[in-house]
């Protein structure tokens, strides 16, 4: 009878042969072996694989339990371990661990930096095989607050996450979580396949609303929101970039703003996202003054961008006119600007109708134009302060009717009858405000002519009551009771 050998074969063994050796060193050495910083998650791996239990994890927790001694070092090799080598079902106890003990590191002031020429401890250069740190001496003149960011590349979506909830828990400043977002974007979509560029942005963008927004900056949230476009993110996380990007207006420059249109749309730029933008911005200003420079500087940029986007002809003058009212009238110290660009859009749109027009010159205070465009004002057919006075008090009655009409009397409707003031503005006002003025007309004469019906009903059930009273004290058990 020939003699047959027995082969075992492990896939996905934790380390491959460098798990196996420190495996079988474990089992021919009498159930000891060295257990160090750089092999730690290696063996919880190889535990958990092989169902071991008893010395081996005594060893490793042994061990463990020394990790606030470790260095910078030991502990990003510790952590990156458990991204590749742990299953996920083993790695949460360990990874949070070693993750705290960064974090703790990080927000330590007196945390001596690793790649600092005059610290006392001599760390040596730690490098991943991606290569995202060529040599120590990169770190030498790196910034006290941004010397870990290049240490941290290696991580994937889910142990971002954990990273910087830790970090923003641990009160690290959060400008400097913000830079790091930046880089991490963009160190890990470059050369990234499609699918992952997405994740990764998504993973991002979401991360970044965790932030406060005193921490951001437009520059650094408008790149991301480029690459966002680029990669088609869904609308929910396009709409989180929006809102944040909108609460740091007053950072742009015009250069930003100048975004083309969707395919398809004739008109040059997008206005729509720049109306979204100022949406956002009021909205994180609260809808007041209390933040005037923060105004000031979203006043001048719209006046630059509405020269900008007046000339084009395909611009219609219901998206301009919602440029033009973006901001308060009273932010601008000057409405020159405003003015110029409003008669620019006027003389690129020949057949505006004298409505369009006005509503356009709703938004100038003539107060604040100065003598030059008041006297050039005077010689065009740009509508008179006389025209567009009477305009607004139109619009004031017709906003006072449609409140009526809606019985809009609490500020929780307050959005509602917004929303309808809007729309009834971008109609012909006059014509609009005698049809509601004949409405209301013919509901009071129905109201009347109804009264009247009524008094007559009460003199004719009053006459036939007093008739049948005589009968009614003889048989009034035969009498129908026409009133309880």
């Amino acid at each position: 009878m020939g003699t047959t050998s027995l082969k075992v074969i492990f896939h996905d063994f934790p380390g491959g042969a460098e798990g196996f050796e420190l495996m079988t060193r474990f089992c021919y050495n009498n159930g000891t072996t060295e257990i160090t910083p750089s092999n730690l998650v290696l063996v919880y791996g190889i535990a958990d694989f092989m169902e071991m239990d008893g010395d081996i994890l005594l060893q490793a927790q042994n061990t463990l339990d020394g990790i606030s001694s470790w260095t910078w070092s030991e502990l990003l090799v510790a952590l990156k371990q458990c991204q590749d080598l742990l299953s996920p079902s083993n790695s949460s106890l360990i990874l949070q661990i070693v993750m705290d003990c960064i974090i703790g590191k990080l927000s330590c002031p007196f945390f001596p930096t690793p790649y600092d020429t005059t610290s006392s401890e001599n760390v040596s250069s730690f490098q991943f095989s991606s290569g995202s740190r060529s040599s120590c001496n990169l770190k030498s003149n790196c910034s006290m607050k941004t010397w870990w960011f290049e240490d941290l590349m290696f991580l994937n979506t889910k142990s971002i996450e954990m990273v910087i909830r830790s970090l923003i828990s641990k009160e690290i400043e959060q400008s400097t979580v913000f830079k790091f977002l930046l880089r991490y974007h963009q160190s890990k979509c470059f050369g990234a396949k499609p699918e992952e560029k997405y994740k990764i942005t998504e993973v991002v963008i979401g991360l970044l609303s965790l932030l406060d927004r005193s921490s951001l900056s437009f520059k650094g949230l408008f790149n991301i929101y480029q690459a966002a476009l680029n990669m088609k993110v869904g609308k929910k996380y396009k709409n989180k970039l929006e809102i944040m990007i909108g609460s740091q207006l007053d950072q742009a420059t015009i250069d930003y703003l100048l975004v083309p249109s969707p395919r398809g749309k004739k008109y040059v730029y997008d206005v729509n996202l720049i109306l979204r933008l100022g949406k956002s911005f009021l909205l994180q200003e609260g809808g007041h003054l209390s933040q005037k420079s923060h105004f000031t500087k979203v006043a001048k940029l719209m006046d630059l961008y509405l020269a900008e986007v007046a000339p084009d002809f395909h611009l219609k003058p219901s998206k301009f006119a919602a440029l033009v009212m973006m901001l308060p009238a009273s932010v601008r110290e000057s409405h020159d600007r405003l003015y110029e660009a409003i008669a620019v859009y006027f003389k690129c749109h020949t057949g505006l109708c004298e409505q369009e027009k006005l509503t356009l010159c709703c938004a100038l205070n003539y107060k604040k134009l100065s003598a030059g465009p008041l006297k050039q004002a005077s010689r065009t057919k740009f509508p008179s302060r006389r025209a567009v006075g009477a305009f607004k008090k139109q619009r004031s009655k017709l906003r006072s009717v449609l409140q009526e009409v809606y019985y809009i009397r609490t500020k929780d409707k307050k959005e509602e009858i917004e929303s309808v003031l809007l729309d009834a503005e971008s109609l012909d006002l006059p014509t609009e405000a005698q049809k509601l003025g004949a409405d209301l007309q013919r509901m009071h004469s129905k109201a009347l002519e109804l009264g009247k019906v009524f008094g007559t009903m009460q003199i004719q059930v009053t006459s036939v009551i007093k008739s049948r009273l005589p009968f009614r004290a003889t048989n009034t058990q035969y009498l129908p009771k026409l009133f309880p």
